[in-house]
Formats: C-alpha cells, sequence, structure tokens
C-alpha cells in the first residue's frame, strides 16, 4: 500500500533529515499578520526565501557569460525585502537545507502568488543525492519594480520517488554545486 505524499515527507524530514529545519503543516499567521504559506503542503513542500539577495544590475556593462561570471554585476542586500527592478532578476537561497535521497528527483516551482505578479522563479531540479541550500531565481518579468519577501513561502518543491535507486546519482558524479552554502553563483 502507498503511503500519502505528505506523510512520506515528514518521514524523510524528520527521520533522514531530508528537509531542514523542517516544518509538518503550512504556516499561514505570524505575530507580522498573514504570510505566503510554506511547510508541507498536500503533494511537496513549500520553501522560504533566505534574507541574502543578490540583485542583478549592469552599471559595469558587464556580458553575462555563464563560464566566467563576473560577480560585481550583482549588488548584496540583506533585507526582508527585496526590490526587483523591471526586467531583471534577483538570486536568493532558501531557508531550508536539503538532502536528497538517492532514489528521488525534485522538481521546483514557483508559488502562484507571485506568478500572478508576473514574478517567475526558476530552480534546476534536485538531483538524486544533492544537497545544499536551494539557489532561487527570481525573475521581474513587469516594467515594475517587484517585491520579494525573506522568510516566506516562494516556490513548491515536489519530490519524485523511483522504485529503484539511481545507478549514478549528483554525489557519485561529484558535482559542483554539491554541499552549497547561502547563494551560489555560476560555477564553470
Amino acid at each position: 500500500m502507498a503511503i500519502k505524499a505528505d506523510k512520506w515527507i515528514r518521514r524523510m524530514a524528520l527521520e533522514q533529515g531530508m528537509i531542514e529545519p523542517f516544518e509538518p503543516g503550512q504556516v499561514r499567521e505570524t505575530e507580522r499578520g498573514r504570510i505566503i504559506s510554506y511547510g508541507t503542503s498536500s503533494y511537496g513542500y513549500d520553501v522560504r526565501c533566505a534574507d541574502d539577495f543578490k540583485i542583478f544590475t549592469n552599471i559595469n556593462s558587464a556580458v553575462v557569460d555563464p563560464k566566467s561570471f563576473d560577480e560585481s554585476s550583482f549588488v548584496d542586500v540583506k533585507s526582508d525585502v527585496c526590490i526587483i527592478p523591471p526586467n531583471s532578476f534577483a538570486l536568493a537561497h532558501t531557508v531550508e537545507y536539503f538532502r536528497i535521497p538517492r532514489d528521488v528527483l525534485t522538481i521546483c516551482l514557483g508559488k502562484s502568488t507571485y506568478a500572478r505578479c508576473g514574478i517567475i522563479v526558476n530552480v534546476t531540479p534536485l538531483e538524486p543525492e544533492w544537497e545544499g541550500h536551494v539557489t532561487l531565481e527570481f525573475s521581474n518579468t513587469t516594467p515594475l519594480p517587484a517585491k520579494i519577501y525573506a522568510n516566506e513561502g516562494v516556490a513548491q518543491m515536489l519530490f519524485l520517488q523511483s522504485d529503484e535507486v539511481c545507478e549514478v546519482s549528483y554525489k557519485d558524479r561529484g558535482g559542483k554545486y554539491m554541499g552549497q552554502r547561502g547563494v551560489t553563483l555560476p560555477r564553470s
């Protein structure tokens, strides 16, 4: 008999440290008022954005090159709120640290509240046996400044469990983003 997804997520988080810190429910209210929820959902886990941001800027007229990325293309901001300029983007990271099991692939999708404001969340899949803070990319597709809130739900992780473990995991390959902490810029 199959285990319910939300129970599986709780078990993996609590017994195997798959998500730390872990919120078993979906928090909606705080002393500051209503927030965008985070925590265990029916079939996934809604992650929070930490308060460290790297906002893309073109003040140095740099060329965006994934093989030789110029860190001066970002302005560092530590705040409860990040304002993303029009038609630009910002990088952040999850509050949560993930340890993906060898038989699981994780896919991340943005939350509807942000998507309905023209803010797109982009994250590549978390491969089997990858671990670290997830670097989040927020694209502001609007002609107006856009606001992102730290410590609130920004995206949902969906966990796809296979009936067998993979032959070669991210850890086996020595992936270059293994164990990342904080916002991690492109590595060549």
